[in-house]
């Protein structure tokens, strides 16, 4: 299974299909790519219903496949790289729904069966 991001996916269909296929994680996304190690922008993409297209800071074409066997650093990587877009993933609810990045070398898969709902 995995999922195929292109310029036409909205932010809020991307949303869903990664918690769908990775229950207990979420995914959320920055106006602008992190520096390499340094945290991400402050300013979140507030409208998910826009495109990867009104969001990308880079405009050159590529796509993204999501799957399992991904590390999320690799996902975030290929997030900055393609799209110029910053992306975090987070384990769902938690004490006080506080919300904090995972450990960036473990797989999709990993983490998503570490984090069950």
């Amino acid at each position: 299974m995995k999922i195929v991001i292109n310029n036409y996916r909205k932010i809020f269909a991307i949303q869903e299909e990664f918690s769908g296929m990775f229950p207990g994680l979420k995914i959320g996304f920055h106006a602008k790519p992190n520096k390499q190690g340094g945290a991400p922008s402050a300013k979140v993409i507030m409208h998910s219903g826009k495109t990867i297209l009104d969001c990308r800071v880079i405009s050159r074409k590529g796509t993204i496949e999501i799957i399992p066997t991904m590390s999320i650093s690799e996902l975030k990587d290929n997030f900055r790289d393609v799209y110029g877009l910053s992306a975090e993933i987070f384990k769902k609810g938690g004490v006080g729904n506080n919300e904090n990045p995972l450990n960036e070398s473990m797989t999709l898969g990993e983490t998503s069966k570490k984090n069950p709902v």
